[in-house]
């Protein structure tokens, strides 16, 4: 029979797939709104930040009773106190899927046919992006060592992309000096996409951690480079 402590072990699994099943669409709805100029898919993306939240709010309560009420040990505790790290990268997330919907609100009014072709990076940054997170928290509730592993390394996918982002911008300048202003707007939205990149490192090192008891780096990717003053 299962204890009350594995029922909310199982609650804790279930509360984090949904939130990340929310940080996936508002990725997904923010690229589309992007790509297709649909300025609805733009506002839910920007309105499931607040659902993001909530959902945060949720687990960090579970978590913190089952710190106080359990008392749990070695590996439980790691798992426990991961979900805890684990949701600020994932809410930060749900923030920066809403700030690229914001600017695509923007960019929508400057942009043309042509210019439209230079967001298939951008695309494609999204799409290794909710590939990501999808994977960080499905490494997450099957405590698999291995696939964390795959996501820590998929980042070079995304900072590759990234740097072609950059190159499609010079040409685009290149071509016509009247598309800065939007290609200012594409760089913003794929730095974004390459920061959700580095959030889904930080929940899959702290998925190994939750698995080894070690961290890599000590503090997550994004942590790290705040407190470097970058």
């Amino acid at each position: 029979m299962m204890s009350r402590f594995d029922e909310q072990l199982d609650l804790l699994k279930t509360s984090m797939i949904q939130m990340g099943a929310l940080c996936e669409s508002a990725i997904a709805n923010a690229a589309k709104a992007l790509t297709d100029g649909d300025m609805e898919l733009a506002r839910k993306a920007m309105e499931a930040d607040a659902d993001i939240d909530r959902k945060e709010r949720e687990i960090e309560n579970l978590c913190l009773k089952l710190l106080l009420r359990q008392q749990p040990v070695a590996r439980d505790l790691r798992q426990i106190s991961s979900a805890l790290k684990m949701i600020t990268d994932m809410e930060r997330i749900g923030d920066q899927a809403a700030d690229i919907s914001e600017i695509t609100l923007l960019a929508n009014n400057r942009a043309s046919g042509a210019n439209r072709d230079s967001t298939n990076h951008v695309a494609e940054m999204a799409k290794a992006t909710i590939k990501m997170v999808t994977e960080s928290i499905d490494a997450y509730v099957r405590q698999d060592l291995e696939l964390a592993r795959v996501v820590i390394d998929y980042d070079d996918v995304v900072d590759d992309l990234f740097n072609k982002v950059k190159e499609d911008i010079i040409r685009l300048i290149n071509e016509d000096t009247a598309n800065g202003e939007y290609a200012i707007d594409m760089m913003m939205i794929a730095k974004y996409f390459e920061r959700i990149g580095d959030h889904a490192t930080n929940i899959a090192e702290w998925v190994e951690f939750s698995i080894t008891g070690r961290h890599r780096n000590g503090a997550g990717k994004v942590m790290g480079r705040q407190q470097a003053g970058k």
